[in-house]
């Protein structure tokens, strides 16, 4: 609960202070179009890599693969998508690094290995049940 709480309310103060300054340097008008501008070119990024990882699963499923890789791409890729659309600097930047392909690998592999960690510690279960 502490990491959502710092995350729902240091990361708006930080938001909030840098779009500030931004406006300072490059006026108000100018910041709202960096606003719109990335909130709209992160999306449609957002939307083109989304299609092109629905289109690998379904090519993974296709050939009778578990498409994990791709399953956290298009998870990853989502959540770049919702920082993208929320106003700001810092949001914008940590979302547009969410879209470029190699540091999704990167991610990836972190994830994985902090996965790995926690079922070897007994931390995080999963079942699956399967239903006539």
């Amino acid at each position: 609960m502490g990491r959502l709480l710092l995350f729902f309310t240091v990361v708006p103060l930080v938001e909030l202070a840098l779009l500030i300054e931004l406006g300072r340097h490059i006026g108000t008008p100018a910041t709202i179009a960096v606003i719109l501008v990335t909130g709209v070119a992160g999306a449609a990024l957002a939307r083109y890599q989304g299609l092109g990882v629905l289109r690998h699963v379904q090519g993974e499923l296709a050939a009778g693969r578990l498409p994990a890789g791709s399953l956290v791409d298009g998870i990853l890729i989502l959540v770049a998508a919702a920082l993208l659309v929320t106003p700001g600097v810092l949001t914008d930047t940590v979302g547009f690094l969410f879209l470029v392909p190699a540091i999704r690998r990167r991610m990836k592999t972190v994830l994985w290995r902090r996965l790995e960690s926690r079922v070897r510690e007994g931390r995080w279960r999963a079942s699956v049940t399967l239903e006539p």
